[in-house]
């Protein structure tokens, strides 16, 4: 059973994954998508790697460089330059939507790299549900100047299905915590020429900044931390349950917020999409048997780290 403390944690961590693509719209409105992506990952490491620093050192990061550098490429240095650049022409809504399709394109990736558990028909029926609120909801975009955009979220959402896959065969070994630091201190690294070079000439305005701040802090550093101790008070099946809360935070955040439209079309696309990766994610109950204890397994970081 979910303690008090744990529900405190999970409307949290729902709230702080489910913001930043307003964030994100807001941000885009005064600084490139390099200065955006730059700010968001060095304010972050500031925070989290000392704390790495002190929990256990940085040794662990620099013998797995080498995957870490290959997550970090798929979880942050394409995403959310992506990601920041796509909401110049989509809302913060619709994008959070589109991203939601994550559990489903994961479900796929791994029946195409070796999964050998066998997909139901309610699992069939949850990918076909939720491809089919893609549809619904990129479809009426895909003849104008958003298809660019959507076709870039969508390459945002394979890189936060490949991510974890990637973290779960290479990176075990690597803390969570670890993970996390190092994959930001190189996108940090990473996107710093480039921010330079497209440093606007005057300061932006309050909101922006105050988004640019809440990016790197709040939906960051500080949801990391709530992610791994939600993890440890509720464990790791129930508290990735939030990342089908996350969407409902971003639409609604974008209307209330940001004045972006509530349409027959969003509501619609949201309950097929929901609902499909709910039930494409379903897992068939093990047959009884001899308990057996299983080890621990260290968490790896997945996007929802948006």
């Amino acid at each position: 059973m979910v303690s008090r403390r744990g529900w405190s944690l999970f409307a949290l961590m729902s709230v702080l994954w489910g913001i930043p693509y307003l964030m994100i719209k807001v941000a885009g409105e005064g600084v490139s998508v390099p200065v955006l992506v730059f700010a968001r990952t060095a304010l972050g490491a500031l925070v989290l790697v000392p704390i790495a620093a002190r929990s256990g050192g940085l040794e662990p990061v620099r013998r797995h460089w080498r995957p870490l550098l290959a997550f970090t490429a798929v979880e942050i240095l394409g995403p959310w330059a992506l990601l920041s650049d796509a909401e110049h022409r989509l809302t913060s809504s619709m994008t959070g939507l589109l991203i939601a399709a994550v559990p489903i394109i994961g479900v796929v990736l791994a029946r195409l790299t070796g999964d050998a558990e066998r997909l139901g028909p309610v699992r069939w029926a949850g990918l076909l549900v939720g491809l089919a609120g893609v549809g619904v909801l990129a479809g009426p975009h895909l003849g104008g100047g958003s298809a660019w955009a959507v076709g870039e979220v969508m390459l945002v959402a394979l890189g936060y299905a490949v991510a974890p896959m990637v973290a779960t065969r290479r990176l075990q070994d690597l803390p969570s915590l670890h993970m996390a630091a190092g994959a930001l201190t190189i996108a940090a690294v990473v996107y710093a020429g480039p921010a330079v070079a497209t440093w606007p000439d005057a300061a932006p305005s309050g909101r922006v900044l105050a988004s640019l701040g809440g990016l790197g802090l709040v939906c960051t550093a500080l949801a990391f931390i709530v992610f791994f101790e939600l993890i440890r008070e509720a464990g790791t099946s129930r508290a990735m349950v939030f990342t089908y809360v996350n969407p409902a935070v971003a639409v609604v955040a974008g209307v209330l917020l940001l004045d972006e439209p509530l349409s027959g079309t969003i509501i619609a696309s949201f309950v097929l999409i929901l609902g499909g990766s709910v039930l494409a994610t379903v897992r068939r109950a093990p047959a009884a048997g001899p308990v057996v204890a299983a080890p621990a397994v260290e968490v790896p970081v997945s996007e929802e780290s948006r």
